[in-house]
């Protein structure tokens, strides 16, 4: 690199005014939020788990399914059952229960059944309303039908399938149809789709509910869902406006917020929308009842149970303990972070830990937070779980008997491994001792996560003889690559396939292009973390040959592929965490306004990603508010339930279509999937993808909720009471 060049982005950077290492960023005063928790409900045994209808009442909550009345009262169910083959069902004024199945009505606690007119024996029946204590409504596939003792049919709705049926505030009948919205006014009927509605809504109507004002009508069709409103503040809101899904098929009003069912899940509008659909919320996606059980939880019935979602007040000190508590129980094995097998999708009690081809990584990231949290609070709990994360890490090197060379993984001699399925093929080894096994072909991968986490607990963790253990650890390593020309050297003797820094492969290969800038930031990141904890100057003497010889300074200012290139995610873990150590560690004036070139140009590409870790280190590192808020926000909304469900969204109207595909021709929205609605991605995954996740299969550990929630702890960016 020459000197003009040097002296060129110098000046910029003095004028710049970011040079001043010293700069404090204002940190954000964190608070109790609301966690969402979703819940299943648990039915009576004898209860069909196909919940119809859902009713708040005084002698508590009453599920209505396929076989019966049952009531929920003080955490407990009655046996409440009554015939079968129910499709709804409806209150009257003293809170009795009618139900009905497809042409068949009866009253709770009347033996009576009435059967449909012989004029209606081919209909169906799909709503009820109690009119007054005399007049019975019922909606059928072919009209609305009268019962006062005896029945009638409303002529003007011949031929209409009735979907549902409100009473306003007037006493005005509304019914949605499939050929109109119905009103009757005084006694006569009129269809406003001949009069007033919008030509797009086509005519055909599935839900209504009283608004706010109870004189206001909301309703749900095809497209969109609306108000009509008494004062004329009338309003629709469709997919452009943010309406995840449709027709609504169900709406609920709670006051504050309008929960709205359709057959691919539930949705609830507040200041803001929020879209559930999958297991990770419901039992099944087709909405047939929901039910506010007070302001902060809501219950949803589905034709295979009962869904809770309710709001917790929690803080994040609270949500990391419990992220905590999910790795000591099922995540823990050897020290190392493991992934969790679920031998019944979804069922926890069935966990079972396997091993995985990145856990250097993966423990990496368990133990950075672990220092991060030791950091910030001194806790000895977080002292003790360094330690122990730390001598997994350790292991992972010495189990090779190769010095320098870390493994992928680690078991002992007699467990089962997983064989690795990757288009790279990694084989298990025993140790030389005979007590473990090992998995080869270790990557960058492993290199940046040891590199990161080791220099952290050197530094914030280590006493004594761990210091020692951790200082000689990095030397192993850093001598292990310097001296085989940077790269790591396998088992067999060859270069593994992806730990390779080398000059000759990063400036001259063109297959190695995509990882020039990302590979020569790690390799100056090692370097100089290896100078700081080892003192070792031939790691000095390497960091200054590879800048000044094969231009790797100026390498870093690529280190982020971005478009027209392919956007490879998984990268981005590989970037960012040498970010934080090459900024911890590099103090050169003429070196820095290069570093942070690299680090403003990479955050600006990731910046729409919403990914908290990439802001605390692009805050933390360039002593400026990169997002913070973003970044505490999405803490907040990480789910609690880790379970790696399959979260699908491309049939969504409120994420437009990117018309270019992910890395791995992936369709993807053109804005990251809202974090509660996306899949488990561990910040090393397109977070714009639409469908992904393995419906159940295994849980994630979590820890990439905690890096960021400590290192935001740690850095006061996040400042808790």
């Amino acid at each position: 690199m020459s000197i003009k060049f040097y002296l060129i982005i110098f000046l910029l950077f003095q004028l710049s005014g970011i040079i001043s290492r010293a700069q404090v960023i204002p940190g954000i005063q964190t608070s109790t939020f609301f966690q969402e928790i979703k819940t299943n409900i648990k039915l009576p045994e004898q209860a069909s788990s196909n919940i119809i209808r859902l009713f708040n009442t005084a002698k508590g909550v009453i599920a209505i399914t396929s076989n019966g009345i049952y009531n929920f009262q003080t955490k407990n169910w009655s046996d409440g059952s009554l015939g079968s083959d129910w499709l709804t069902a409806a209150t009257d004024a003293n809170g009795k229960i009618w139900l009905a199945s497809a042409r068949t009505i009866q009253k709770e606690g009347n033996p009576q059944v009435i059967e449909l007119p012989v004029d209606a024996k081919n209909d169906t029946i799909l709503c009820l309303l109690l009119e007054n204590d005399k007049t019975l409504l019922v909606g059928t596939t072919t009209g609305l039908l009268t019962w006062k003792g005896t029945w009638s049919r409303e002529s003007f709705t011949r031929g209409k399938r009735i979907n549902s049926i409100l009473k306003d505030l007037k006493g005005d009948i509304w019914l949605a149809t499939n050929d109109g919205l119905l009103r009757r006014i005084d006694g006569k009927w009129v269809n406003l789709d001949d009069l007033l509605m919008a030509y797009g809504l086509k005519r055909t109507y599935f839900a209504l509910e009283s608004g706010n004002t109870k004189a206001d009508i909301l309703f749900g069709g095809l497209f969109a869902v609306g108000c009509i409103a008494e004062d004329g503040n009338h309003w629709l809101l469709k997919g452009s406006d943010g309406l995840p899904y449709g027709p609504v098929k169900t709406i609920r009003n709670s006051g504050k917020e309008i929960w709205l069912g359709t057959d691919r899940g539930v949705i609830k509008k507040d200041s803001c929308w929020h879209y559930y659909n999958g297991k990770r919320w419901l039992p099944d996606n087709k909405i047939n009842d929901i039910l506010p059980i007070d302001a902060r939880t809501t219950w949803i019935a589905t034709p295979k149970g009962i869904s809770q979602i309710q709001q917790v007040p929690m803080t994040l000190a609270q949500k990391a303990a419990a992220f905590e508590e999910r790795i000591k129980l099922r995540h823990d094995r050897y020290g190392l972070v493991s992934r969790s097998k679920l031998r019944v999708p979804g069922d926890l009690s069935t966990s079972q830990m396997v091993t995985d081809d990145n856990e250097g990584l993966w423990t990496s990231i368990y133990l950075a937070a672990e220092c991060f949290r030791f950091g910030a609070t001194f806790d000895s709990e977080a002292k003790e779980n360094a330690i122990k994360t730390y001598q997994a890490l350790e292991r992972l090197e010495t189990v090779t008997g190769i010095p320098g060379l870390p493994a992928r993984s680690f078991a002992a001699a007699g467990d089962t491994v997983i064989q690795s399925r990757s288009p790279h093929p990694k084989i298990w080894h025993p140790s030389p001792d005979g007590k473990w096994q090992w998995l080869d072909d270790a990557s960058s991968d492993e290199i940046a996560g040891h590199i990161f986490a080791i220099s952290l607990f050197y530094e914030l963790v280590a006493e004594d003889e761990m210091k020692v253990r951790a200082r000689d650890l990095v030397h192993r390593i850093m001598t292990h690559i310097v001296d085989h020309n940077f790269q790591l050297i396998d088992f067999d003797g060859l270069p593994t396939k992806w730990a390779i820094w080398n000059p000759d492969s990063l400036n001259n290969i063109p297959g190695r292009w995509y990882e020039r800038g990302v590979n020569s930031l790690q390799m100056l990141t090692f370097l100089k973390a290896a100078v700081y904890i080892t003192k070792d100057q031939k790691f000095e003497k390497a960091y200054q040959m590879l800048i000044q010889k094969h231009h790797y300074a100026e390498n870093t200012l690529q280190a982020k592929m971005s478009d027209p290139y392919q956007n490879s995610h998984s990268d981005d873990i590989l970037t960012y965490l040498p970010y934080y150590t090459l900024f911890r560690y590099s103090t050169d004036l003429k070196l820095l306004p290069v570093y942070t070139r690299s680090l403003q140009r990479a955050w600006k590409v990731a910046q729409p990603e919403r990914t908290p870790l990439w802001n605390i280190i692009a805050s933390a590192s360039l002593k400026k508010d990169c997002d913070l808020k973003i970044a505490l926000q999405e803490l907040e909304l990480i789910p609690m339930d880790m379970i790696t469900w399959k979260m699908e969204n491309s049939h969504r109207w409120d994420l437009p279509k990117d018309q270019l595909t992910g890395r791995s021709h992936e369709a993807q929205s053109v804005r990251p999937v809202p974090t509660p609605e996306a899949a488990i991605i561990k910040a090393n995954s397109n977070p714009r993808q639409y469908d992904s996740g393995s419906d159940g299969a295994y849980e994630d550990d979590g820890a990439y909720f905690l890096l960021p929630y400590w290192m935001g702890r740690y850095h006061k960016l996040f400042i808790e009471n």
